[in-house]
């Protein structure tokens, strides 16, 4: 299809040829120990859904089912729970290696007077950094946008953090914990989103998705699934997205990402044929689809928002961190309707997977890239055929909300 056309898809042959350089420590395995060092921690399920074979026209697709990730309905502990780490692993004596486990963390926290942990969140990043204040022994105070279903709120509230509701939307909760962490002695603001400055806490955010994908890899593997075409990835900030990339265009195909990155090509990588390369699908809500709209523009830009039920989605602007990995190396962006999204969760509960809108959108997108009148063009782009293997991100559970 023609890209000009205002129409919520962009293809972006560019990304085919694009590949991350390993300037930056590669150390995917010390983040997934450490997840292992956790209460809770097992791999998440791999579901394999035949009926979305058949319907997306593929060998075969899987879900990547984060609906319960070390006690908490989404992924977002991975990089809430890493970045807590490494914050306070900044305390620790020179030269000394982190104690591992919660015990490791409290004893980091007890050094670090006044400590409380500041966020703002639209639903599961901040029930996640509430958690770890939680097993912390420290306070959270958690900044929520106005739209924030009092559900969402109460679940936050009952990790014990202190929940401050604030007018406008996500972009004004940013705005709010960070003005108000500046002003706190004491504070450690660990935000999933970037800025101009502050990128290395979004960075190791990014880095504790990678234990995602490290299990994702070995269990594909064990299913003889082996590499997939397709990987369908929801996007508010933009900072899965990022880790996806990083993951599948690293010279290797895998790998973590600091907060110090390697955007670009490395000296050393060349182009690779597209058949052979996983084929990274970004999905947003129509309602606010930032990256796209910078993917269109060629350069960030802050989009107007609406409400949506794709809730965890529901962000205006793209992390300065990860629209240099988005912009180089993303294959396609779509957008979805809430219909598109409800239908998704209702299929996926059907087969038998717990997922919320903004789970759900995943396959809302893959459904908008591989099915329909417009299909040919965009499956051919993706190198999606009858024998490719497909995954859909599956983000969150579904709550009484949704």
């Amino acid at each position: 299809m023609d890209d000009s056309q205002a129409l919520p898809w962009l293809a972006r042959p560019g990304a085919r040829s694009w590949a991350c350089s390993r300037s930056a420590p590669v150390r995917d395995g010390e983040v997934r120990a450490y997840h292992a060092s956790l209460p809770g921690y097992a791999p998440t399920q791999l579901a394999e859904v035949p009926a979305l074979a058949a319907e997306l026209g593929s060998g075969r697709v899987f879900v990547k089912d984060e609906s319960a990730r070390l006690g908490l309905p989404a992924f977002k502990v991975l990089g809430a729970s890493w970045a807590v780490r490494q914050v306070l692993a900044r305390r620790a004596p020179a030269g000394a290696a982190p104690p591992p486990g919660v015990a490791g963390l409290r004893a980091l926290a007890a050094g670090w007077p006044g400590l409380v942990l500041v966020t703002a969140t639209d639903g599961n990043h901040g029930r996640a950094v509430a958690r770890m204040a939680r097993l912390c022994g420290a306070p959270a105070r958690v900044f929520v946008p106005a739209v924030t279903e009092p559900a969402t709120r109460a679940a936050i509230t009952e990790e014990g953090a202190e929940v401050v509701q604030v007018a406008g939307g996500y972009d004004e909760a940013v705005t709010e914990a960070r003005r108000w962490a500046a002003g706190q002695p004491g504070s450690a603001l660990i935000q999933d989103t970037a800025w101009p400055g502050y990128e290395q806490v979004p960075g190791w955010i990014v880095e504790g998705y990678s234990t995602l994908f490290a299990e994702l890899d070995v269990q594909l593997a064990a299913a003889g699934a082996g590499s997939p075409a397709l990987v369908a990835v929801p996007v508010g900030v933009g900072s899965l997205a990022q880790a996806a990339v990083v993951h599948y265009r690293s010279p290797a195909g895998r790998g973590g990402v600091t907060g110090e990155g390697c955007p670009g090509r490395g000296q050393n990588s060349a182009p690779r044929e597209p058949s052979s390369v996983t084929a990274v699908l970004s999905v947003e809500p129509v309602a606010a689809a930032c990256l796209l709209a910078s993917l269109r523009a060629g350069t960030p830009v802050t989009v107007p928002t609406a409400n949506t039920i794709m809730t965890g989605l529901y962000c205006g602007t793209v992390s300065s961190l990860a629209w240099p990995y988005l912009s180089g190396g993303l294959d396609a962006a779509v957008a979805v309707s809430d219909d598109a999204a409800r239908r998704a969760v209702a299929d996926l509960a059907a087969a038998g997977i717990s997922s919320g809108p903004s789970g759900a959108a995943s396959l809302a997108g893959a459904r908008a890239a591989l099915t329909g009148d417009v299909s040919a063009d965009r499956r051919a782009f993706l190198a999606v055929n009858s024998d490719s293997v497909i995954v859909l991100l599956n983000t969150e559970a579904r709550t009484a909300d949704s």
